[in-house]
């Protein structure tokens, strides 16, 4: 269902962003495989361009798919759109009464060193507002492994910086908020957890804590979740190879350019007639002022 899911990706893209994001919207709503996808949803495929209109489209369906996990959970989701000052996932109890904002991330394979701003936790507080939580999701093994920024901006302004694979958990093992279960505590676990941190140690990774946290809370054991990373590993090797086959098979096309078709290709890549256009409409512009 995946591979569907990205097919349906390229084939809408043309159709203009609003227009396809509905569709892409309506594949998730109605999929009957949320945890093939949500498995593999952290890792943007490397056939979509990066800044295309398809990988904004992708980044759209993981917020579609983040807003489908919480109602799988027993919350009342929806998807935010049109403003850039906003969360992109609000959810909300009917149960328990609590409420909260959300954001997914995905990354790319072969992104390389990943900064605070990559996640915006800072921001995703900011766009709390009225909302009692904070809930950023985003790979498990994109997380920095040591230290970082993140994690004190999360302790600092308890944003739960939870993973697809915690995710992928969840809706296994079925879990739904009832009168008995209420997943609130896992959205605040960071402001629980900042009360026990020094400040010598708030940018230190805290995730395999959280991990513990969550299976103690939800009465499952540690080797349950190991067990899920392990599979997760898997799906991801095997992506790893076939992102690489991606790459071969492109290079082995460059390999058979012409010398006209290499110069305009990277003419292309380094979207210099762009640049030139910009300088230009930059310069006319001061002449009519």
């Amino acid at each position: 269902m995946y591979n569907n899911l990205i097919k349906l990706i390229f084939d809408v893209a043309p159709f203009g962003f609003n227009q396809a994001s509905e569709q892409l919207m309506n594949f998730v709503n109605k999929t009957d495989d949320l945890l093939g996808i949500v498995q593999q949803i952290g890792t943007i495929p490397e056939a979509i361009a990066h800044d295309s209109t398809e990988e904004k489209l992708f980044s759209k369906a993981s917020d579609a798919i983040l807003s489908r996990v919480f109602q799988e959970l027993g919350l009342k989701s929806a998807i935010i759109t049109g403003r850039a000052d906003t969360a992109d996932v609000v959810a909300q109890s009917p149960i328990h009464g609590y409420s909260l904002v959300a954001d997914a991330k995905v990354f790319r394979m072969s992104r390389t060193a990943k900064n605070q701003k990559d996640f915006k936790v800072n921001a995703l507080s900011g766009w709390r507002k009225d909302a009692d939580y904070a809930v950023l999701c985003s790979p498990h093994f994109q997380y920095p492994r040591s230290t970082s920024q993140i994690y004190k901006q999360a302790l600092d302004n308890n944003v739960a910086l939870i993973s697809w694979e915690h995710i992928v958990f969840l809706i296994k093992h079925k879990i739904k908020e009832d009168e008995a279960i209420n997943l609130a505590p896992i959205w605040n676990f960071s402001g629980e957890h900042a009360q026990n941190v020094v400040i010598s140690e708030s940018k230190k990774c805290f995730i395999p804590t959280y991990s513990r946290f969550i299976m103690n809370y939800l009465w499952h054991g540690q080797d349950d979740f190991n067990k899920l990373l392990d599979d997760q590993i898997e799906i991801i090797k095997q992506r790893g190879i076939a992102e690489c086959s991606y790459w071969e098979s492109q290079k082995k096309q460059i390999l058979l350019y012409s010398r006209e078709q290499a110069v305009a290709e990277l003419i292309k890549s380094k979207k210099i007639d762009e640049k030139i256009s910009q300088i230009g409409t930059f310069v006319r512009r001061l002449q009519n002022a």
